[in-house]
């Protein structure tokens, strides 16, 4: 990267992660200086020929956010939890981290854009969800008005670890899971999401924003899986599962996690998240004029898998004959 700033500076927390690392990457190539933070030096295969500017530290780290933020136009906060074992654990780092954050980048004379997630539209419904909206309400306290903040929806893309669990469950399954047929869910490829971050760097726009593909009503259950199994090339049988089998099977998952110590992402909070029928946008949900997206889904599921065994994290496997039928 040019060590001389040709749009300015920019700083992103949570530069190590899925989403992040495409930030940064997109931040980089629209040219600007990317500065980092993050709790090691940090060698990313996807930042070839990128030198973004490191700090060392942490959410709760004041004078590492300070440096973090000085001389910055823009912050982009991407950092945050999606499991923890307690809703105590989800605000320490999804509440107080915003605050922390916002509280710095206002200090530095910085705009901040917040990326929450579209689970905050039902902060009741799980500990992670309602975290992300008092994630919001906090770095508000600091920013009002002229806070960005965006929701997406489901990230997926090359890397993703859980998508990657989606195409392998189509690619060796027989059968695969639906839920409520009815159900609708917003998706977004992390490039096109990354892209769009760019550009609310670029050209700023306050207030509370949503992505999304271009399908805005979002994707069925069946749809969703049957394009999961066409990138795979196999057609498993559909079968409907329950409400109450999920919830069971989330209640099971929260006891292991208790008795081993590790945290999980499959709460029941999350079976709520899941059983969710509406995590589509509408045209309550504000939506800028972004450039286009690049993948549909089933192009971006396509790339995706694509990249997952170029890298050997999924195995090819012969296409099944059988029809891609649902069991209802």
């Amino acid at each position: 990267m040019d060590p001389t700033p040709v749009r300015g500076l920019v700083a992103v927390t949570g530069a190590t992660g899925f989403l992040g690392r495409r930030v940064v990457t997109a931040l980089a190539a629209d040219g600007w200086t990317v500065r980092v933070l993050a709790r090691r030096d940090i060698a990313d295969p996807a930042w070839t020929d990128l030198e973004p500017q490191l700090v060392i530290g942490d959410l709760a780290d004041a004078p590492a956010l300070a440096a973090l933020c000085d001389g910055a136009k823009v912050v982009v906060h991407v950092a945050g939890l999606i499991k923890a074992p307690s809703r105590a654990a989800f605000d320490r780092a999804n509440v107080d981290g915003a605050r922390r954050v916002a509280g710095a980048a206002k200090a530095a004379g910085a705009r901040l854009i917040l990326v929450s997630s579209l689970a905050a539209r039902e902060p009741h419904l799980s500990d992670y969800a309602g975290s992300k909206r008092g994630g919001e309400d906090a770095a508000r306290e600091a920013f009002g008005d002229a806070l960005t903040i965006v929701r997406p929806p489901a990230i997926y893309g090359p890397s993703d670890m859980e998508t990657l669990r989606l195409f392998e469950m189509a690619s060796r399954s027989a059968f695969l899971p639906v839920l409520d047929p009815a159900a609708r869910m917003a998706w977004i490829h992390v490039d096109d999401a990354a892209a769009r971050f760019a550009h609310l760097v670029k050209l700023p726009r306050p207030g509370l924003l949503s992505l999304s593909d271009d399908r805005l009503g979002g994707y069925g259950w069946i749809e969703l899986m049957q394009t999961a199994s066409k990138a795979v090339g196999t057609s498993p049988r559909l079968i409907r599962i329950p409400a109450w089998v999920i919830k069971s099977l989330a209640n099971f998952s929260k006891w292991v996690s208790i008795a081993t110590g590790s945290d999980s992402i499959f709460t029941p909070g999350k079976a709520r998240e899941l059983l969710h029928g509406d995590w589509a946008l509408s045209s309550n949900d504000p939506i800028p004029d972004f450039p286009p997206v690049r993948y549909a889904l089933a192009e971006g599921f396509a790339h995706s898998v694509r990249w997952y065994r170029s890298k050997g994290w999924l195995k090819d496997k012969k296409a099944q004959k059988s029809p891609n039928t649902a069991i209802f």
